[in-house]
């Protein structure tokens, strides 16, 4: 299955925009449509919606066409940024 990032992107700011708690369960269904995680496995790992909308970027440069090279040096560019979700899960997975 093919994921459109762009359309995946977009539903997730549009949830992020709408919050409360029922956005809290769109966003959790959301990520674990496309992860191997359950709802409540991204709900306890990625409580706010900014943090869900840093695991959607760092998704969506793993999953990019890019060689393993230019994914690697995109990630480190924004490991400030994305370090939390990064030790999240490798903490859940450790």
């Amino acid at each position: 299955m093919t994921i459109n990032w762009d359309e995946f992107d977009s539903e997730i700011d549009l949830i992020i925009e709408n919050s409360a708690e029922a956005t809290d369960e769109k966003l959790a269904s959301s990520i674990s449509s496309i992860t191997r995680m359950t709802d409540e496995e991204v709900k306890e790992l990625f409580p706010s919606p900014a943090d869900v909308k840093k695991l959607t970027e760092l998704m969506k440069i793993v999953k990019s066409s890019q060689n393993r090279n230019e994914k690697i040096n995109h990630i480190v560019a924004k490991s400030e940024e994305l370090g939390g979700v990064i030790l999240s899960l490798l903490q859940k997975f450790a």
